[in-house]
């Protein structure tokens, strides 16, 4: 097992890129915010020596898998006030904690949560993740995005993470 793509030590858990290809193939993103050179899922890219929540995300469409350690909370309000204040569209994958503080504070609000079936293998991993997963659209309303790829515009779903798998 490479550390680099599954370590939870690091905090690091590297998106499959099935998964990200079919987020991308509707989203088009522009900007991976906390990433590292050998994770990037963007042209553009923050590392940690970089710091994305010090850094504007004004004009992006935002991919964003943060580290998993005791700073996610962070991460997950820069996104929710990226989107709320700037406008800008940021879709996170995330550890499905729905009893964390910014599970309540910052996610509720989102355009839809989308709660994954069963446990993602990060990084090409040969076992599923010790966590569940979701999918949370900061995102506008009303693009046709989240119907594309959920079947419905807003609000929480379960199951397949691509329509129709």
């Amino acid at each position: 097992m490479n550390p680099v793509h599954y370590s939870s030590a690091s905090g690091e858990w590297e998106t499959p890129q099935n998964l990200y290809d079919a987020l991308d193939h509707t989203f088009h993103f522009t900007l991976d915010p906390c990433a590292s050179q050998g994770n990037a899922k963007c042209a553009k890219f923050y590392t940690k020596e970089q710091d994305g929540l010090e850094q504007s995300w004004a004009g992006e469409v935002v991919f964003m898998n943060p580290p998993y350690g005791r700073e996610i909370g962070k991460w997950v309000r820069k996104a929710f006030l990226e989107w709320k204040h700037n406008g800008v569209p940021v879709v996170l994958l995330l550890p499905a904690r729905t009893d964390t503080t910014w599970f309540h504070e910052c996610c509720i609000y989102a355009a839809a949560i989308h709660f994954i079936r069963g446990r993602l293998h990060f990084g090409g991993a040969k076992n599923g993740a010790p966590f569940p997963s979701m999918l949370v659209y900061f995102v506008p309303y009303g693009t046709g995005k989240l119907e594309h790829l959920l079947g419905r515009s807003v609000g929480i779903v379960c199951g397949n993470w691509v329509a129709g798998a």
